[in-house]
């Protein structure tokens, strides 16, 4: 079975990726690069939350012209 966890940008995994880092540093969420399998999945949902809140914090700013 295929991920549907994709970046439809190839060239902008490497800024996902710092980004991930960023947000879980933020949050406190000891993520590490490669597996994280002895993380809970508060934690990782906790990560992928706030990235998603931040980005469409980011683009309604963007788009209210701030």
């Amino acid at each position: 079975m295929s991920s549907r966890n994709r970046v439809e940008v190839p060239e902008a995994k490497e800024a996902m990726d710092r980004f991930k880092m960023e947000v879980a540093s933020e949050l406190g969420v000891p993520l590490s690069n490669g597996y994280n399998g002895n993380l809970t999945s508060y934690q990782n949902g906790s990560v992928g939350g706030y990235m998603v809140k931040k980005m469409i914090q980011a683009q309604e700013e963007k788009m209210a012209g701030k």
